[in-house]
């Protein structure tokens, strides 16, 4: 009689969902994460007895907040999305795709940081220093206390900290630091986790702000175990178009403040400029009246863009009648949203758009995900398919239903009032939203073709 084996034990986990399985695979069973699945150690027994306390509690009354105000970044839309600037101590993760800009971003900061007579130090695992130098003298950010440095052994940056004692440390990037006394691959998740965690823990005992750059995966989420943005204060995302200038900074964790501020930037050869007023990016005004031109108004976060959505509708592909798959293109908006607001157009409207091709876009690489925007798309569609333009000093707000009902959206007051600010003086908005502004003329509307029907189409 053979004896039974512990084979049937589960002695691998997630590190990610947490699933347990008997064998080591590279790929996790439940969230499908690669490279999750780590070998879990002898159960330790939880002891129960009292060490030594390293810090007694204090009363709330007696505790000092002198080394926790916050420091200007140097980068005023960064200090706008932190709620105020940099905090002593505090971890923050960059995250973002390769090419956005975090790097030069990074570097603005770490210049502007050292304007305040303010050490900071720049570690990179992936440039030498003679390349970042390259990229500061391009940029103009050549300051005497920002100190460069390429290490990508934990034991060294540890080594770097002690001996400058920095105010700002910033590592470019997180994925490519390893610790020789962990086991694991560079990059994965073991390596990352034992990383960040002994960094986090320099910093917050020795007040330093920690500035990590991470990787993102093809879906657009932070590379490496969750557990990274529940060790972290504040996880950043980066985002932008490479064929546009405009690039977006927003918060989806921030224990200082809030998360629905968004930070402006513009790309230029001269590196990553803060843009506190982009409205003038997203529209073309036109001297005179165009076809096929709507102006609309998007909340990011808190702050209110005029975008100006354009289409053009081609004439019918056919004149016997018969069915032809006609072209449906859009740039900056949901294909999906979009081809369904087309066929409310047609359906609720009676506008003909069956058999013509149709092309939808935003002006200067905005992408507009909310649906407040689809009253802005079907005036536009309208106009174009008429060759009948609308008034320029109008702007319109809505979610359109398949009835062909506008539903109301949020902040109304808030979009018009930034519409106002930029010369407009007529918009069509949803029943019931009463909207004041001074100013401006303000039309409501509970249907798509009361809607046309202001305009005249």
């Amino acid at each position: 009689m053979t004896k039974k084996t512990s084979a049937n034990k589960e002695n691998f986990a997630c590190v990610e969902c947490g699933w347990k399985t008997a064998k080591w695979v590279g790929r996790c069973g439940e969230c499908q994460t690669w490279g999750s699945v780590i070998e879990l150690g002898a159960p330790k027994k939880l002891s129960l007895q009292a060490t030594e306390v390293t810090q007694l509690a204090k009363s709330i009354v007696e505790i000092s907040t002198e080394n926790a105000i916050t420091k200007s970044s140097g980068v005023s839309e960064l200090d706008r999305v932190l709620g105020g600037g940099l905090t002593p101590g505090a971890a923050i993760l960059l995250a973002g795709e390769p090419g956005v800009g975090k790097s030069t971003l990074l570097l603005e900061v770490a210049a502007g940081f050292a304007r305040q007579n303010l050490t900071s130090l720049y570690i990179s695992g992936e440039e030498s220093v003679a390349q970042i130098k390259i990229r500061a003298n391009r940029i103009k950010t050549i300051e005497k206390t920002l100190l460069l440095a390429s290490e990508s052994e934990l034991g060294a940056i540890i080594g770097q900290i002690e001996n400058i004692k920095p105010d700002l440390l910033i590592i470019d990037s997180i994925q490519t630091i390893t610790a020789n006394t962990v086991d694991g691959i560079v990059g994965g998740v073991v390596q990352v986790r034992e990383v960040v965690s002994a960094l986090i823990r320099i910093a917050k005992e020795k007040n330093i702000t920690l500035i990590l750059v991470g990787h993102v995966t093809k879906d657009g989420n932070v590379a490496g175990p969750r557990l990274l943005e529940h060790l972290v204060d504040v996880v950043l995302n980066f985002e932008g178009d490479r064929n546009s200038r405009l690039r977006f900074l927003r918060a989806t964790k921030n224990r200082f403040g809030a998360c629905d501020e968004v930070g402006c930037f513009g790309m230029n050869e001269n590196g990553i400029v803060s843009l506190t007023n982009p409205t003038g990016l997203f529209t073309s005004r036109h001297n005179n009246p165009v076809p096929g031109t709507c102006v609309t108004v998007t909340l990011e976060g808190k702050r209110s863009l005029l975008s100006e959505v354009q289409a053009l509708v081609g004439n019918p592909l056919s004149t016997s009648g018969e069915y032809i798959n006609a072209r449906r293109v859009t740039s900056g908006l949901d294909s999906s949203r979009t081809a369904m607001t087309l066929a409310v157009v047609e359906i609720r409207a009676g506008i003909k758009i069956t058999g013509r091709d149709v092309y939808v876009a935003t002006v200067g690489g905005m992408k507009i995900t909310e649906p407040s925007a689809d009253l802005a798309v079907c005036l536009a569609v309208a106009s174009a398919a008429k060759n009948l333009a609308l008034p320029t000093d109008l702007v319109a707000l809505g979610e359109v239903g398949l009835a062909g009902e506008i539903r109301k959206i949020t902040g109304v007051n808030t979009r018009l009032q930034e519409a106002a600010r930029q010369g407009f003086t007529k918009a069509i908005v949803p029943h019931g939203s009463d909207a004041k502004v001074k100013g401006m003329q303000i039309f409501e509307i509970s249907r798509l073709d009361q809607a046309l029907a202001k305009v005249a189409l």
